[in-house]
């Protein structure tokens, strides 16, 4: 088992600061070499409140704009256009970072595609939801019309 110290949130795993307990190889193959995490050392606890510090001042701000947005996502449909066959199937996958831009270009604001969650493989056009964690506290449902172009 490796000690980490997260540098950013992780789905399932974490926040920015918390100090995780994780198997070698998820440490070393994709935390580590992604930025997600560095490995923690005695000395390390000055990073973590450090780290801690800059969430918790982010987050008093961030907590009324997300909640904001949550609503204004919520309450619109996005309109995804993406390459499709006549019988309706999808040249590919629908991926986070598609939503992400659907939803810039609809004028609801900016989104990380990393905070974008898909529930189920789009393969094809019709209706879908999506999840957004826009704050550790707040998250979005936003429902996607997928189409072809």
């Amino acid at each position: 088992m490796a000690k980490l110290i997260l540098t950013q949130e992780v789905t399932g795993l974490g926040a920015a600061g918390d100090v995780v307990e994780v198997k070698n190889g998820y440490a070393r193959n994709y935390l580590l070499p992604r930025g997600f995490a560095l490995t923690w050392t005695p000395g390390g606890e000055k990073q973590v409140l450090s780290i801690k510090a800059a969430r918790v001042a982010r987050e008093h701000a961030s907590v009324e704009a997300a909640q904001a947005q949550a609503a204004k996502l919520s309450s619109t449909s996005v309109l995804l256009e993406v390459k499709a066959g006549e019988s309706g199937r999808l040249f590919g996958t629908v991926k986070a970072e598609d939503v992400a831009r659907a939803v810039e270009a609809a004028g609801l604001g900016a989104i990380d595609k990393r905070k974008v969650e898909i529930p189920v493989h789009i393969k094809s056009i019709g209706k879908y939801q999506a999840n957004v964690r826009l704050h550790e506290d707040v998250a979005a449902v936003i429902d996607l019309n997928v189409v072809s172009k």
